[in-house]
């Protein structure tokens, strides 16, 4: 039991760079001291003394500010930094040398019994503010970004993001919470969407500015020399009626449709 015990502060003090010694954590540390307090619980909770180990939990949580329920699963090496706000559910499941901000919420959805809480893989990171509502899996080394709202399963070494959460993929490589601990420096799909959609819209640009170029090559010179003036008084669109030289061009253009336009517009009287 000591041997686990120094383990465990050692894995904090590994996650941690404000961690300055042993005896540090294990005083000072409500995080720490909350998954010892569970790990009491949970003893009365399997010998189904149920009634002694809630009491255990909440005197916990009103020490540390950690509610975590007797009935879950945690594995070694958990850190729960900072630690107010963090809640725990009852049928939760966590993995090996996983870590866990403060304000995070490890919760069920309705009323139903059985498994209705997540369970976290190995080396998983949950970001600060995170809410993962519901029984699915955060695969191994997955990271949650801080404030984001997971509703669905995260595939192994992903990274969930926004509100809800979408699925953003690490390019294959391990997440290590035990080395990597950034929460904000993470990929956001909704800005990749932007850009990509901004990088199409480029392109048609692209497109409609080289056909328009090669429009310009067939016409003859004089239509060309016609068409730079036409675009002034197309671009500042005004009340008073089309000078002669632009009117030609667009007899040139529209033929006898104009006229027979205008004519069925007349009324009766002036035909």
């Amino acid at each position: 039991m000591l041997k686990r015990l120094i383990e465990e502060i050692d894995s904090i003090m590994d996650r941690d760079p404000a961690a300055r010694s042993r005896l540090e954590v294990f005083l000072l540390y409500s995080g720490f001291k909350a998954v010892q307090s569970y790990r009491v619980a949970n003893w009365f909770y399997r010998h189904d003394m149920k009634l002694i180990a809630r009491y255990i939990s909440q005197r916990a949580r009103h020490k540390t500010g950690v509610e975590i329920h007797p009935g879950a699963k945690i594995g070694k090496g958990l850190f729960i930094d900072h630690g107010m706000g963090v809640v725990i559910g009852e049928t939760a499941e966590i993995g090996d040398n996983c870590t866990i901000y403060q304000n995070v919420t490890l919760g069920g959805t309705g009323k139903d019994h059985g498994k209705r809480h997540p369970t976290l893989g190995d080396n998983v990171l949950i970001g600060s503010g995170a809410k993962v509502l519901g029984p699915f899996r955060v695969g191994n080394g997955a990271r949650v970004a801080a404030g984001a709202v997971v509703l669905d399963a995260v595939p192994d070494n992903a990274t969930a993001v926004g509100v809800p959460a979408r699925v953003v993929s690490v390019n294959g490589v391990r997440t290590s919470c035990a080395k990597t601990l950034d929460q904000i420096h993470v990929a956001d799909p909704v800005s990749q969407e932007l850009c990509r959609l901004r990088f199409e819209y480029d392109k048609l640009k692209q497109q409609m500015e080289e056909m328009k170029r090669q429009m310009q090559a067939l016409l003859p010179a004089e239509a060309k020399t016609e068409t730079k003036a036409l675009q002034p008084a197309l671009s500042e669109p005004d009340d008073h009626e089309l000078s002669p030289q632009i009117a030609a061009i667009c007899k040139d253009l529209f033929g006898d449709q104009q006229e027979e336009e205008q004519k069925k517009a007349a009324s009766p009287a002036e035909r």
